[in-house]
């Protein structure tokens, strides 16, 4: 955090700094982001901007997820040669 900047280090070549929305609050501790505000709509809508910066992928499970959500594995090319 930065003021009302969130900067975030998401595996780009470059940072990607994000500005808060008025209203809402966010708390980072370590990988942890806690975002907090009054209004669940656009509370709901700044996680999603958040998270497309880089969407869960299926193979290796890398990108920025919901603290309750559970990212379903693919086993990749290696599990279908039937080693």
């Amino acid at each position: 955090m930065a003021g009302r900047q969130l900067n975030l280090s998401l595996g780009y070549s470059h940072p990607i700094e994000f500005a808060l929305p008025e209203g809402i609050n966010a708390i980072v501790e370590g990988n942890t982001i806690t975002l907090s505000g009054i209004d669940n709509e656009l509370l709901g809508n700044t996680a999603y901007k958040v998270r497309k910066f880089r969407q869960p992928e299926p193979y290796k499970g890398k990108g920025v997820k919901y603290s309750t959500e559970v990212i379903r594995r693919k086993a990749g090319k290696s599990a279908a040669k039937g080693k």
